[in-house]
């Protein structure tokens, strides 16, 4: 508990430094929404080392370091969002950097935390038991499921609805971990292709005037030749470690009943989630409230305090038992609290100068999705989107290429090409690391938490370099080519 204390101490301290200048601040006169969206065009690559530092902790610290990164690693994540903060403020003022810094907390971050902490809180009261055994057929219609789940409920709601199901079902195996990398590629990432509740960044292009099934059409053919190839690809891997394995048998296997759901309240809760995340979307009252030039909409503030709500509702009406019953800990939500608040933080410059465009230190990346003859490159846009997917945001990554391409709903919708391009490489690229997509950090975090050694940041590249890059060459070659 210490840890946590002088973590929220470092976090108060960074505060009271802000506000203890905040009257000064507030009397500034220059148009900060404006200033903010201008700086990424003055901003050098060097502003994005803080970032690149967070991920090479993210990746080495826990294992050079186990035991320091384990207790210490929400004063790492604070080390570099200060990292990039104080000299911002020192070169651009701190009115900006202030600013910068409540825009990302109250239109990014508090949104994200609220939404995985209620989904993580609420899918933690629901428990699958019966004889689920392990075998690689089960595992692989769990994945199935959930894979289709996902376009439906979200990415992060089908995730952990089913992660904890699938780790008491391969309990018993000595071979787990690509169970696990397998659940993060399909169930987290591309099983969420098909509608905008599916992921942030398709969401995203709803409320550009994407129509609600226009992903759902043209996404369904990419979407089953990427699913079959590594649901039929996981099978055969699972089959031969089940086989190497000696085809163990679950020592619980038969003794607790037919299969069965328990906490089933949790599930009309999830659908809540779900239908203030729509209504949000599609709900514009006028109103809200505005902290230090930065203004958020009133249905914003609604769905939020609902989710909460919805939570509250979970921790209340389900009984204890069955959260031990999923080994229901609260330490995979404080590890991505704080360690998505420094991600957050350390990648303002690096949205910023991506915002842009060609008037942006990474022009010449930009300039890329155009051929010799000004016409839109899917190659590169699906290549492009993704890649930095990978690192990125997806959801801001998307609405940069969305722009790139002229913003356009309609003409974007009528071609298909370049809307097909970046929603599917926003979408399915978010698969090739840990951060690429909220609930692959969380689903790594669980798995540790149930005493699966998982890889580490490079160690999972390895596996979605070895497997996915393959796939997504496929897709090009069919698809965006």
């Amino acid at each position: 508990m210490q840890k946590n204390y002088a973590w929220l101490f470092c976090l108060a301290a960074i505060g009271l430094g802000f506000f203890g200048a905040l009257p000064d601040a507030l009397a500034a006169d220059g148009d900060l929404h404006h200033e903010a969206e201008e700086i990424g065009k003055h901003l050098g690559v060097m502003w994005v080392v803080p970032f690149a530092c967070m991920l090479l902790s993210i990746a080495i610290m826990p294992l050079a370091i186990p035991h320091f990164w384990h207790h210490h690693y929400g004063k790492v994540s604070a080390f570099w969002g200060l990292a990039f903060l104080v000299p911002f403020a020192l070169v651009h003022g701190l009115d900006l950097a202030f600013y910068s810094v409540v825009h990302t907390l109250l239109l990014e971050y508090i949104s994200f935390i609220v939404l995985l902490f209620s989904l993580f809180t609420i899918a933690g009261g629901v428990c699958l038991r019966g004889s689920l055994v392990g075998k690689p057929v089960v595992n692989t219609v769990i994945l199935l499921i959930g894979t289709l789940l996902a376009s439906w409920m979200g990415t992060t709601g089908a995730a952990m609805l089913l992660i904890r199901p699938l780790m008491r079902a391969i309990s018993h195996r000595k071979y787990k971990v690509h169970t696990i990398v397998f659940f993060i590629f399909l169930v987290a990432n591309i099983g969420g292709s098909l509608t905008p509740l599916g992921d942030p960044p398709l969401f995203l292009g709803f409320l550009k005037g994407v129509s609600f099934f226009w992903t759902t059409i043209h996404m369904l053919i990419p979407f089953a030749v990427l699913s079959a190839i590594l649901l039929g690809l996981y099978f055969a891997i699972d089959t031969y470690l089940f086989n190497k394995e000696g085809r163990p048998e679950s020592p619980d296997a038969g003794q607790d009943g037919r299969l069965r759901l328990e906490g089933t309240h949790n599930l009309l809760l999830l659908g809540g989630v779900i239908a203030g995340v729509l209504m949000s979307g599609m709900w514009k009252p006028k109103g809200g409230m505005t902290i230090y030039h930065v203004h958020v909409e009133l249905q914003n503030i609604v769905r939020d305090i609902l989710l909460l709500v919805l939570a509250a509702v979970s921790l209340k009406t389900t009984a204890a038992e069955i959260r031990r019953r999923n080994e229901f800990d609260w330490e995979p939500i404080r590890e991505v609290a704080k360690l998505f608040a420094g991600i957050f933080i350390s990648m303002i410059p690096a949205i910023s100068i991506l915002r842009a465009g060609m008037d942006g230190a990474l022009r010449g990346v930009i300039s890329m999705v155009k051929t010799a003859d000004g016409l839109d490159n899917h190659t590169m846009y699906f290549w492009l989107s993704g890649g930095l997917s990978s690192f990125l945001d997806n959801a801001p990554t998307y609405l940069v290429f969305f722009n790139t391409a002229g913003g356009d709903p309609q003409r974007l919708m009528s071609e298909v090409g370049t809307l097909l391009a970046i929603s599917a490489g926003a979408v399915f690229m978010g698969a090739n690391t840990y951060i690429g997509n909220a609930p692959n950090f969380m689903v790594r975090s669980i798995a540790e938490s149930g005493g699966i050694k998982m890889p580490s940041f490079f160690g999972y590249m390895a596996w979605s370099v070895g497997i996915l890059v393959p796939c997504f060459v496929l897709m090009n070659i069919l698809f965006f080519h």
